[in-house]
């Protein structure tokens, strides 16, 4: 076996002795992480909708891994990307929402919600940290969230991340001003230029692994397409709540950009020694696009909210193009990307996710038998111009899922609802009062859970306070 260089042999030395699962090259795998912003479980061709255009992800999908019951570990953006970075659910790690916890006004909220952190604090060993330690180059391309520099936290490169979460500062199309990334002229379009940067940076690294995390703004809002695209699609037959052309138009920008990608791979003859995971840090935005046949959307613990697209590919290692249906949730991703890189968690923190590379080899589904967990101690104002049902999107709200079984517990009235998903992929049903040994069982669970992670529960009324709660 030859080594192009001294930095290759020493990589695949240390991956060799951590007993990685290594390509048939004997090399330690690229890995690159598509995470897009607000991308809705159904907004994609290869999940059914028919006018949403993404023949990049379609591919993708048809020659790798499909979870169907895959999740973001919270309901929208900062948490969400809190919990994959560090592997922990949100009660270890303190940033529960975006911004405040107290939306909406005083006087609707009946509990005092959690003081929210909005920085993933540095002493959290981040999954970028870990692997550069393998040996790997890291960079980071698109939004960040969880900090000012995201090169403070593992990214040998940043490109476009700050503590922002939307690009409404600079906006999708030029001149705009991002942290290494500005353009003066007009005409260019921040989903492309963000993909340039980010087969730039393939390029430069072809000769060592690399972890490229392309974390793009699309398609959060605003909703600034492409004109030519949002044209294509103007005239095109609504599907399933599927009628905004300029929200498709932004999917296809974000699938040209996966196509970059792989195309860059492909033309490096890097495409067989690459790790590709594509998903989404959070339901679909229930003011642009519509989750059905799920139920809600972003902002909340229902599926609309949680539950996303979720492609894992390997060329060649990951057995047959197929479907998985065992539950997997971002937290996996730290431990499931360091097994394949050649290492292991860092002891000194702890871990709450697994690792999927059994599942993605064939070699166990072990991960069929645990419970997964989301806690949201927050509130979340309703959209705009959405039909009115109180104020809220969600109170404060706790949910476990084990086997079939969802359990959704809200602090406002002390409700617990129960669905079964195997049955009721809709959450039309509560059948809490039909399965009382089954809500006591997951009950337990789920307070042995909030007590494990030392989570706030809110409990404390708000003097404020004048409304009716809404669950």
């Amino acid at each position: 076996m030859m080594f192009r260089n001294w930095y290759q042999l020493l990589t695949v030395a240390v991956c060799m002795f951590a007993g990685n699962v290594l390509s048939a090259s004997g090399n330690p795998p690229n890995i690159v992480l598509f995470f897009v912003d607000d991308l809705g479980w159904s907004d994609l061709g290869y999940s059914g909708s028919s006018f949403y255009e993404s023949p990049n992800v379609d591919r993708l999908a048809m020659e790798g891994v499909v979870f169907t019951n895959a999740y973001a570990c919270a309901p929208n953006c900062a948490p969400s990307r809190a919990c994959l970075m560090s592997g922990m659910y949100t009660p270890r790690h303190g940033v529960y929402t975006v911004g405040n916890s107290t939306r909406g006004k005083s006087v609707d909220r009946k509990l005092i919600p959690v003081d929210n952190k909005t920085v993933l604090a540095s002493e959290i060993n981040t999954l970028p940290e870990q692997l550069r330690r393998l040996g790997y180059r890291t960079g980071h391309f698109g939004k960040w969230h969880l900090g000012d520099d995201p090169t403070t936290q593992g990214m040998d490169i940043n490109i476009a991340g700050k503590i922002w979460g939307s690009p409404s500062g600079g906006g999708y199309h030029s001149p705009f001003n991002f942290p290494n990334l500005k353009e003066e002229k007009a005409g260019v379009y921040l989903t492309d230029r963000i993909s340039e940067k980010a087969v730039e940076f393939i390029h430069d690294n072809q000769n060592r692994p690399f972890f490229l995390y392309l974390a793009h703004y699309s398609v959060h809002t605003p909703i600034q397409p492409k004109q030519q695209y949002k044209a294509y699609f103007e005239n095109r037959k609504p599907d399933r709540g599927h009628n905004n052309a300029g929200y498709a138009a932004m999917v296809r920008s974000m699938d040209d950009s996966l196509g970059r990608v792989r195309t860059a791979l492909k033309d490096l003859k890097l495409d067989q020694n690459t790790v590709i995971i594509f998903t989404s840090d959070n339901g679909g935005h229930g003011g642009v696009t519509s989750n059905r046949p799920l139920r809600g959307s972003k902002g909340m613990l229902y599926e609309g909210g949680i539950r996303v697209p979720f492609i894992a590919h390997w060329q060649g290692e990951f057995g047959k193009p197929r479907q998985e249906d065992v539950p997997v949730i971002g937290v996996d991703l730290l431990p499931t990307l360091l097994e394949l890189a050649g290492g292991k968690p860092s002891k000194k923190q702890q871990v709450d996710g697994e690792s999927i590379v059994g599942v993605l080899t064939h070699e166990n589904q072990e991960l069929e038998d645990r419970a997964i967990y989301w806690h949201f101690p927050a509130y979340l104002e309703r959209y705009r111009g959405l039909p009115e049902e109180g104020p809220f999107r969600t109170t404060p709200a706790t949910a476990i899922r084990s086997g079939k079984w969802k359990l959704i517990r809200f602090y406002e009235s002390g409700r617990e609802e129960l669905y079964d998903l195997d049955e009721d992929i809709s959450e039309s049903e509560n059948l809490s009062a039909a399965y009382p040994d089954v809500v006591k069982k997951l009950s337990v669970q789920l307070d042995r859970w909030l007590a494990d992670t030392n989570a706030f529960i809110p409990s404390m009324l708000n003097p404020d306070y004048a409304g009716v709660e809404s669950d």
